[in-house]
């Protein structure tokens, strides 16, 4: 176990100083040097304007206007084999063009290919709903507006889906603070205990460098158990790891710690 140090203001110490850091990006290559990714760049070029392309990681990303969003989707999906939508949400450039970037993650079983499709809207701006296309959409499209405010035309049920419907504000932005706003901090107490009980119980503690690792009670000290409320003196014995009940389990054997073994090859 590691020596314990005090977690005391860590929020006011951060690794950056630069809040809206970019990390550096890993090479591009050039899409006419794969001869997939080449033939689908063509069909989407042959229908719609195509602002950028290249191929990064092993995938291709292309940056098409945010209007076309439905129709190179509707593309990819009935004419170029990419049947899934895995993965869909906003990245938050207001800071920098007063911008979000929307994007869609796309996987084709067939060709064993993954495309990133790319948009740019205005902060104000809504993008148009792909749910009819895939029902992936739906939930992530949701979370996309909760987490970023980002507002999605005929989407079927446009609500939060994280947070409650009556919260302020979108917790993924980069101006929304780490601990929470104000409305953050007194939610629960003017949710269950109205308002005039603020003076009386205080504002919640979303500070979670106040998380104490020896608290018994409220944290999980895996390998030094005690009894609930036990007074911790930080120098406990070590249990040894065991991962089933006292009497083990029918026709199972036991985990010995000291019997496992570390896998160090990955390709194993």
């Amino acid at each position: 176990m590691r020596a314990y140090t005090p977690k005391d203001n860590v929020q006011a110490k951060p690794y950056y100083t630069d809040r809206f850091y970019v990390a550096p990006q890993v090479p591009k290559q050039d899409v006419q040097s794969d001869e997939v990714f080449a033939a689908d760049l063509a069909a989407i070029k042959a229908k719609f304007e195509v602002l950028d392309a290249y191929i990064q990681v092993s995938q291709m990303v292309v940056y098409i206007n945010a209007k076309d969003n439905y129709g190179v989707l509707e593309l990819l999906r009935d004419e170029l084999e990419y049947t899934q939508l895995s993965e869909m949400s906003a990245i938050d450039w207001l800071a920098k063009s007063n911008q979000f970037e929307i994007f869609y993650q796309m996987l084709s079983m067939g060709k064993r290919k993954r495309l990133r499709i790319k948009c740019f809207i205005d902060k104000d701006e809504a993008i148009n709903s792909v749910e009819k296309l895939f029902r992936s959409a739906d939930w992530s499209e949701r979370e996309m507006y909760d987490m970023f405010g980002v507002k999605v035309n005929n989407h079927p049920f446009l609500k939060r889906i994280l947070m409650p419907y009556d919260w302020e504000g979108h917790p993924l932005l980069k101006t929304y603070p780490l601990e929470g706003d104000e409305f953050a901090q007194w939610y629960e107490v003017d949710k269950i205990y109205g308002k005039e009980a603020r003076d009386i119980i205080g504002p919640e503690i979303r500070d979670t460098a106040r998380v104490d690792r020896y608290d018994s009670e409220r944290f999980a000290r895996l390998g030094h158990e005690v009894p609930k409320g036990t007074k911790i003196t930080g120098k406990e014995p070590k249990n040894p790891l065991a991962y089933q009940e006292e009497g083990g389990v029918f026709m199972i054997d036991r985990f010995d710690e000291k019997k496992s073994v570390i896998i160090t090859d990955r390709d194993r």
